[in-house]
């Protein structure tokens, strides 16, 4: 273990990788909570295959992956709420409309310029992947992120739990909608390099119904899933150094690992809630 944080902290790229994906999975489990519940939790899936195409584009420009892909996919966000709302297409038609056209585009693009890249990094994650400039644009944007959702913490509970309440109060619910979409399409780019364009939407779904199987209340579930997340991806990028296996997959199976326990856990809480009810 002492060897293992003599790395972490003696090595650049692991010390880049565990700042980022702290920061990453803090986003992804707070957002993911309110898209969870508002059964729009593959819009992560569909914005990280929209993230692919933007990096192809990048990278056959020879153009910064993250000023690229930020703008592409915040673009993707709007078009599928527009799409949503008024295209009169069901919110998985959309994204599944959008994110496979753009997971195309993205490899025609691959194969047409002949890029000398290596697309399994992309797709599940490296810890290598990390540059100084990408973390110092990962801490800005993930600050921003965590500052907006703690401002619209209230509205943003509001309109997760009861959207035609909130409209009928006054909550301009459209804005509420578009900032998590945007906020997790920010989330998403900034996760696609450490986690892959295939697995990062896993931040966003997996801590959150982990959280839920042991947690009844709101604000117990954020705190829960962000705990989760964080440890996960502390867990899956150890795992990675140790073992050179992918990041993003190692992050998976920590994920997964604690679904499975906190199920479990959330089964025998059960119960026990119900002994007690028929005493």
């Amino acid at each position: 273990m002492h060897d293992l944080i003599a790395a972490f902290f003696g090595y650049d790229f692991l010390s880049r990788a565990l700042l980022a994906g702290v920061l990453i999975a803090l986003c992804a489990a707070l957002l993911g909570v309110s898209l969870v519940l508002k059964n729009y939790a593959l819009i992560g899936d569909g914005l990280s295959h929209v993230g692919f195409g933007a990096l192809a584009i990048a990278a056959a420009a020879n153009l910064a992956p993250l000023a690229v892909s930020v703008p592409i996919v915040v673009a993707a966000a709007f078009l599928l709420l527009r799409i949503r709302d008024r295209g009169g297409i069901r919110g998985d038609s959309a994204i599944a409309l959008v994110s496979t056209s753009a997971l195309a585009a993205g490899v025609l693009v691959t194969s047409l310029t002949g890029m000398n890249t290596d697309i399994s990094a992309y797709l599940f994650g490296s810890i290598l992947a990390m540059s100084r400039e990408d973390v110092i644009f990962a801490a800005v944007l993930s600050g921003l992120v965590l500052i907006l959702y703690i401002l619209f913490y209230h509205k943003i509970f509001t309109v997760t739990f009861d959207e035609s309440f909130a409209r009928a109060t006054g909550t301009h619910t459209g804005f509420y909608d578009t900032l998590l979409s945007v906020l997790t399409a920010v989330t998403v780019v900034l996760g696609m390099r450490l986690m892959g364009t295939l697995l990062i939407s896993s931040l966003i779904i997996f801590p959150a119904l982990s959280a839920m199987r042991v947690c009844r209340r709101f604000f117990s579930v954020i705190v829960v899933s962000a705990v989760i997340s964080v440890v996960c991806v502390a867990v899956g990028l150890s795992a990675s150094y140790l073992y050179s296996l992918p990041a993003g997959a190692s992050v998976v199976a920590a994920n997964a690992a604690v679904f499975v326990l906190f199920a479990l856990t959330g089964l025998l809480l059960s119960r026990i809630r119900r002994r007690k009810a028929l005493r």
